[in-house]
């Protein structure tokens, strides 16, 4: 299984954050799976954004759920981040992952994307 990030490189404050994964060798509605957004920003450690199962059902960091909305279009075997309101703060490598349900461990990662929000 393989993820791939896109979306744009550079954001400007107060807009609107939209990411999205592509996934191939595997379906995003395979069973007890769940696909995550996860983000670091620089010199900081990981941060965990949300996540949309493998049912569409989806739960966000309390921290960040005001801002966060998750989608998945399964015709095309993508899911979406959107975070709303951005500021620099929000600067930060972003990664999709996915990992079976009832495990920690993320079994596979995307590349990672650079997100930058500045004027």
């Amino acid at each position: 299984v393989q993820l791939q990030e896109s979306g744009p490189g550079l954001v400007k404050p107060s807009q609107t954050l939209s990411l999205t994964c592509t996934v191939s060798g595997g379906t995003i509605t395979t069973n007890y799976y769940y696909w995550n957004w996860i983000r670091q920003p620089p010199g900081k450690g990981l941060e965990w954004i949300g996540r949309i199962t493998y049912s569409g059902s989806t739960y966000y960091s309390p921290s960040l759920k005001s801002r966060t909305s998750i989608s998945r279009d399964t015709s095309k075997n993508q899911f979406t981040l959107q975070l709303s309101s951005v500021t620099p703060e929000d600067t930060a490598v972003y990664y999709c992952a996915a990992r079976r349900q009832s495990f920690s461990k993320y079994d596979y990662w995307g590349q990672g994307t650079q997100v930058t929000v500045s004027s």
